[in-house]
């Protein structure tokens, strides 16, 4: 199984063209992933640099036809003509998909740092390795106290899927009956963080209950390597130095299962990185 994630800034390159048929081909060339999960993908907004308010979910869609589309957007505002205005996550998969889950991500009072509502979008995938959930999250830039209430609230959804998976699925049919939900899980995106970042730690750290312990999959097949840098690589007007903020994790129990990873240093066709994992 093969996984790419990728922070694509709304489909805009460096250049300042929005173009997300460049994503698409830019995501097939460097991975020919299984599943795909983006960060910042818009619809309807045509005041975002370079954007002409096209839907981008639906133009990648086009794009991968062979793949099927999940997405949750944190913004929804209203837009031109009783249209609304879209900002959030996407999955696309070309294996099948079970649940999708939306979940809403704490978005505290802080007039003093600006902000926006953030989201996780959760899919069961059926991959070649067992069924797993595949969660890609965008957390808030400007504000620590907000990265760490999302922080919380990714591992409090994961003690709850993991509490889920142990339960038996019923014998009677009823519609809206659902099978339990696994434990074993990918989470990854921009979680807007540095690897000494003491919440980075402690998306790693141990859960009360029997939930398997997220590990950084960079960390668990280059132990002696730092995090290749994710961000600012080609882009340094804010005079930052390039740095990772961008992971992908892997539940322990996938860990013997990875098989490789890497971030594409070269692509300009984002002011982010892509990160690709296989694992068999």
């Amino acid at each position: 199984m093969r996984l790419l994630s990728w922070n694509v800034q709304w489909c805009r390159g460096l250049d300042g063209r929005v173009d997300p048929a460049r994503i698409a081909a830019e995501a097939r060339r460097l991975a020919d992933p299984d599943v795909m999960c983006f960060q910042e993908i818009a619809a309807g907004f045509s005041d975002l640099p370079g954007s002409r308010g096209e839907d981008q979910v639906q133009a990648l869609q086009s794009e991968l036809p062979e793949y099927a589309c999940a997405f949750a957007c944190g913004v929804d505002i209203p837009g031109a003509r009783s249209s609304r205005k879209l900002f959030g996550n996407l999955i696309i998969s070309r294996l099948p998909v079970r649940r999708v889950l939306r979940h809403s991500l704490p978005w505290p009072a802080a007039p003093d740092s600006p902000s926006m509502p953030r989201v996780a979008l959760e899919a069961e995938i059926e991959s070649p390795i067992g069924v797993l959930r595949v969660i890609t999250t965008h957390l808030e830039y400007y504000s620590a106290e907000h990265r760490r209430a999302q922080v919380e609230r990714l591992r409090e959804l994961h003690a709850e899927a993991s509490a889920h998976s142990r339960w038996t699925a019923g014998s009677g049919y009823r519609p809206l009956d659902s099978p339990p939900r696994p434990a074993a899980a990918i989470l990854c995106g921009d979680f807007n963080l540095r690897p000494d970042d003491p919440l980075h730690a402690r998306l790693l750290g141990p859960f009360n209950d029997r939930a398997p312990r997220f590990v950084d999959a960079w960390q668990a097949l280059h132990p002696r390597e730092p995090h290749p840098s994710t961000f600012r690589i080609h882009e340094r007007d804010h005079g930052e130095s390039p740095y990772c903020c961008d992971f992908l994790f892997v539940t322990e129990d996938l860990v013997p299962r990875l098989r490789a990873m890497r971030v594409d240093g070269a692509t300009q066709a984002s002011d982010h990185q892509p990160l690709m994992v296989e694992l068999d």
